[in-house]
């Protein structure tokens, strides 16, 4: 999605902008694709607090097996989030933030500073 897209731009009226930049990805756009959906960023913001097992994650979270794992996979693949399996009895697996996934909690807490000011009226 381009910043064009997001902006809600008309594509046939590039021609008469000769000298914006139409077809550059806007960066706040590529990010929420990154980490956009619902799940990714609860998964985000609980392992925040800290490593987390599986079944712990899908405790804190609410969600469903199947999606918790896709949406763990998915970030795993993104770099945001490392796997540890532990072969003791029982099995484990753990996942934790990589420093990628870290580097989001300055974003959560200006996310979170903002929901208090602006959100405010619509919990009153």
């Amino acid at each position: 999605m381009s910043s064009q897209d997001l902006a809600g731009a008309d594509p046939t009226s590039a021609a008469e902008h000769e000298d914006e930049t139409i077809d550059t990805p806007c960066p706040i756009v590529d990010s929420i694709e990154q980490i956009g959906s619902q799940w990714r960023l609860v998964v985000l913001y609980e392992l925040g607090n800290g490593e987390r097992r599986f079944n712990e994650l899908k405790r804190e979270t609410d969600a469903n097996a199947r999606t918790l794992s896709r949406v763990l996979d998915d970030l795993q693949e993104s770099g945001f989030v490392d796997r540890r399996m532990e072969e003791d009895a029982p099995v484990a697996t753990y996942y934790s933030l990589t420093d990628k996934g870290e580097s989001l909690a300055p974003v959560f807490e200006e996310i979170d500073e903002w929901a208090h000011e602006w959100l405010a009226e619509c919990n009153a």
